[in-house]
């Protein structure tokens, strides 16, 4: 009895299975008729992830060189050769190291992708342009090597690889990164400094000089940094280009430069001076949105910006450089992980523990 039943049943399994191959054949079919009718693509039921961006790694990246391109256009147009040179061998140093170390590691070599490229423009935006060759290249090949290939690759660092080659050269051959400007203020018995500079000696009563004069110069001209900082104008061009194509979020950039605006008004200081001059702008639009050492979360991206700001702000008025944004970058890069631990939001409906 049992075994005819068995029987039964899997006749009956058998006939109801071209059955519902059938209902599913007619229902796609419905689904691509009414697509056609309709023009509109059918309900799609799949496992998640669900979100989808047509956006791709190489396009991201050759988004934000664009972004860069009318500051090194306007560096090379300023400094001649000296920036073509420092751009050349950044960007050669960063693409030997990326293409050298995924061959040593027997990895698909990326250089298409457009990272490298990338951290070798970002990388030359951060030295002075009257730097030699050799340190350009040295520094370039670091950024990858140690600041993105030792951990892995892209998506696996844990630091800017721009700002890890700049504090490499900046530790290496400091007189360098502090002395080759293509011009040097001179304010009365201070020559050879950076705008910065001369603020930190006026606030220590050394000097006596007027730091008004220096906003147009940030603005629109600016020879005494680094090559990224030579107009502020055209960063927050760059600004409203990444944030028109969606690359980055605007809370990161806004939080840091309203930090460091905001505490340097309140210490009592030049605050427009101090937003303007220096790497703050540059570093809290192209440094510190990058997507694998900032965090992802909307909370988070709003605290990593705040830390930024405090720092450069605090290291500023009271370490010995005059300047920060590097320093402050990469201890915030560091905590990454820890602010999107603490600020990842509840999953929807989930009941937390008492």
């Amino acid at each position: 009895m049992a075994e005819d039943k068995e029987e039964r049943t899997e006749k009956t399994e058998s006939a109801q299975a071209p059955a519902e191959s059938q209902a599913d054949a007619a229902r796609s079919s419905e689904a691509a008729a009414d697509k056609d009718a309709s023009g509109a693509r059918p309900l799609v039921v799949s496992p998640p992830p669900h979100l989808k961006a047509p956006d791709t790694t190489s396009k991201i990246m050759l988004t934000v060189v664009a972004a860069l391109a009318p500051i090194m256009v306007y560096d090379i147009y300023l400094f001649k050769g000296a920036a073509i040179s420092t751009f050349f061998w950044s960007i050669f140093g960063a693409l030997l190291a990326e293409a050298g170390i995924q061959r040593l590691r027997r990895q698909r070599i990326t250089l298409y992708d457009g990272s490298a490229l990338l951290t070798g423009i970002l990388f030359a935006m951060v030295l002075p342009p009257k730097v030699p060759f050799w340190l350009s290249f040295i520094g370039g090949f670091v950024a990858i090597a140690l600041g993105k290939q030792i951990y892995g690759g892209l998506g696996h660092n844990i630091f800017n690889p721009a700002l890890v080659g700049r504090v490499f050269v900046l530790i290496s051959w400091a007189k360098h990164l502090t002395s080759d400007w293509y011009e040097k203020v001179s304010v009365d018995t201070i020559s050879g400094a950076t705008p910065l500079f001369v603020a930190k000696q006026l606030y220590q009563g050394t000097i006596s000089a007027d730091l008004t004069k220096f906003y147009s110069t940030a603005l629109f001209r600016n020879p005494y940094g680094s090559m990224g900082e030579v107009s502020a104008l055209l960063i927050i061009l760059g600004l409203v280009i990444l944030l028109a194509f969606r690359i980055i979020d605007w809370r990161t950039p806004a939080a840091y430069i309203g930090s460091v605006f905001v505490l340097t008004w309140w210490a009592g200081r030049d605050a427009i001076f101090y937003t303007l001059s220096g790497g703050v702008l540059f570093g809290a639009v192209f440094m510190a949105t990058d997507y694998v050492t900032s965090p992802i979360t909307k909370k988070g991206k709003v605290i990593f910006g705040l830390g930024c700001g405090f720092l450069t702000f605090l290291m500023r008025l009271y370490a010995s450089t005059p300047e920060a944004v590097a320093y402050a970058i990469l201890f915030m890069n560091a905590l990454t992980p820890l602010i999107d631990t603490y600020t990842r939001p509840r999953v929807f409906g989930a009941v937390k523990n008492a």
